[in-house]
């Protein structure tokens, strides 16, 4: 067992083949979760319910398939920023112990219409009720090419954009972006966050991003964007393609200190 998740096979790369993916969301605020990167974190779901809404489909994604594959999907079923303050404040309200309230939920949180409004309900709340806490967002950065969502990511204590490889090829068999979502646009984007942090699920199997050139690669982006922070971890929970293979905590380790040297950036590996 390794971070309360159980494998099978002595390399811990394999599931059982019993564990289903995680189900869908069904509140706009959820948690706080005891997150390994973040601690205990107060969620936010901006995302219709009952289905993932996504500008990628990954490949080891722990909600499963991507049902609407966009960066701008139809505004109808999402939840509007009257409904959102509102369970916010109610959840700050009952969780004070949050240190981190943070954007997430069934697929990618800025593809919300009003996202940037969105953003400065999260501070002002956040300023109120939860004086202490951080306010972030786990994002792919698809819609940081958007001159609205860019600065409204700006205005985040935390923003952690997704970079799971480091060439345009790896990037679209990994991710499996949408129409316009494009590897360039995303560093581009990334590079303008002052603030940034970078995550990267890295994993093995007949695709991977772990070793050789893919690993290469993934080094040189990161050597170029200087994030504050990146943020190495495994599929450590269900995921729909089954030739993916978890990475153990020592080889994220090895990972971690070689990039950390090669880029000279802060890596840190969480299992």
């Amino acid at each position: 067992m390794v971070d309360g998740k159980i494998f099978i096979g002595s390399s811990q790369s394999e599931w059982l083949p019993h564990m289903k993916l995680l189900e869908l969301k069904k509140t706009i605020v959820y948690g706080p979760v005891n997150s390994r990167r973040l601690g205990k974190s107060l969620g936010i779901n901006v995302i219709p319910f009952g289905k993932k809404v996504c500008s990628f489909d990954c490949v080891y994604c722990q909600y499963g398939r991507t049902a609407v594959l966009t960066l701008r999907p139809d505004a109808q079923g999402f939840p509007t920023v009257e409904e959102v303050g509102e369970a916010l404040r109610q959840g700050m309200k009952e969780h004070q112990e949050s240190v981190y309230v943070t954007f997430s939920g069934n697929g990618e949180p800025t593809l919300h219409p009003d996202f940037a409004e969105l953003v400065d309900v999260v501070i002002e709340s956040r300023d109120e009720l939860l004086p202490n806490a951080q306010t972030a967002a786990l994002s792919n950065g698809t819609a940081l090419q958007f001159p609205d969502i860019l600065e409204a990511m700006k205005k985040l204590d935390v923003p952690i954009i997704k970079l799971d490889a480091g060439n345009y090829d790896l990037f679209e068999r990994i991710n499996q972006p949408c129409e316009g979502a494009s590897f360039e646009k995303l560093i581009e984007g990334s590079k303008a966050l002052a603030k940034l942090r970078t995550q990267s699920v890295l994993f093995d199997g007949p695709l991977q991003n772990h070793i050789g050139q893919p690993l290469d690669d993934w080094i040189s982006i990161l050597s170029d964007l200087k994030p504050l922070e990146a943020q190495i971890y495994s599929t450590q929970r269900p995921v729909p393609d089954m030739n993916i293979k978890v990475i153990p905590p020592e080889r994220l380790e090895e990972i971690a200190e070689e990039a950390g040297r090669k880029a000279g950036v802060e890596v840190n590996a969480y299992f």
